[in-house]
């Protein structure tokens, strides 16, 4: 295969990881007899000190023409003010929207070797297989919004709103998912006080009874979801809600492997190329240190291998690398608990000597 990857950096450690990544893809392609053309562009806080926006027309028009697009991290307190005009997370969500990507999936997945590292009861969290789909083009991150005083009272407005084609397709996709593992589906919602919950219920119980009645299917709350995940996370198999409920639920979830280090994401569309990057931020308290965990940039890698490229075999190699260097017992500061530690160019090596053995 022949493939135009392009690489975001970012800020804080998104540098650092992504330099790990193109090692392991630099690897796979040599191994598998591939061509990855990677090119690296600007998102983020780089990107407005360096252009003045957070998402340059250069960055925007590389994406459009790429196979499949990794991200490393945006963010820092240099850029922290909420009132600035120009921020860099308007980066991240203006890619989500040129691409249409319209689904998040957050694989949340406790390996063995580090299931003590949960602060949850290993005899809770042992063997949690979740996958997540999140709506990510709609609801109330998209939504109109304004601020400004009434009647003397400053205030401010933020709309949720969904359409029927919206949750149709997050569903369909999320269904399709769950056929192909252990054939359950749970959506979440707020149907008994949100509008746009109980259009979200109606069609998702229609899309299900008419197209997939062979996938067991239910509906929870939002706020009973969010206690569950604490007490029956093994319960859960493929799991689709709203664009505000996965960004909640899935920043819950992650912590049930014990760190955000270990967990990646994708984002996809219907077309074109799917965006991959770990789901920790941008971490500028250890930025420049060369101890941040790489494993979620190279699981990320493993997805856009799988969902973008259609490279089942090379993800597979990555992901079992990565399980194989956690059972000899490596380990970067976040997952240590108290063992010997390596740091993010050694954990990489030690992925890559897997990958070449």
């Amino acid at each position: 295969m022949e493939a135009k990857i392009v690489l975001l950096p970012g800020d804080g450690i998104g540098p650092e990881i992504i330099n790990q990544a193109e090692r392991v893809l630099e690897q796979i392609a040599a191994r598998f007899g591939h061509r990855f053309h990677l090119e690296r562009h600007l998102i983020g806080g780089i990107a407005i000190d360096q252009t003045g926006s957070p998402l340059p027309p250069e960055t925007v028009a590389a994406c459009h023409t790429s196979s499949a697009v990794l991200l490393g991290a945006v963010g820092g307190p240099k850029w922290d003010d909420p009132n600035a005009a120009v921020r860099p997370e308007q980066g991240l969500l203006g890619i989500r929207k040129e691409l249409q990507l319209f689904a998040n999936l957050r694989p949340i997945v406790t390996f063995a070797e580090l299931v003590d590292a949960s602060p949850l009861k290993r005899d809770v969290v042992e063997g949690t297989d979740i996958l997540f789909f999140r709506e990510l083009t709609g609801g109330i991150y998209f939504g109109d919004s304004g601020s400004g005083v009434v009647d003397g009272v400053e205030s401010a407005f933020q709309t949720m709103a969904y359409s029927v084609p919206e949750v149709e397709r997050i569903v369909r996709l999320a269904a399709e998912a769950a056929k192909g593992r252990r054939n359950h589906l749970v959506s979440v919602d707020k149907a008994n006080v949100l509008e746009p919950s109980r259009l979200w219920r109606r069609v998702a119980q229609r899309v299900m009874s008419e197209e997939f009645p062979e996938v067991r299917f239910e509906v929870l709350l939002v706020d009973a979801m969010a206690m569950h995940l604490i007490s029956r996370p093994r319960d859960f198999d493929v799991v689709v809600t709203s664009n505000l409920f996965g960004d909640i639920l899935t920043d819950e979830a992650s912590m049930l492997p014990g760190s955000l280090g270990m967990l990646p994401s994708a984002s996809v569309g219907s077309a074109g190329p799917g965006l991959f990057e770990p789901i920790h931020g941008s971490a500028p308290d250890i930025a420049g240190k060369g101890i941040a965990n790489p494993l979620a940039t190279l699981l990320a890698s493993a997805m856009m291998l799988r969902y973008s490229l259609h490279l089942e075999t090379e993800a597979v190699a990555v992901e079992t690398a990565v399980r194989d260097v956690l059972a000899a017992g490596l380990r970067t500061a976040d997952i240590a608990r108290g063992a010997t530690t390596v740091n993010t160019v050694q954990m990489t090596d030690a992925v890559l000597a897997k990958l070449t053995a």
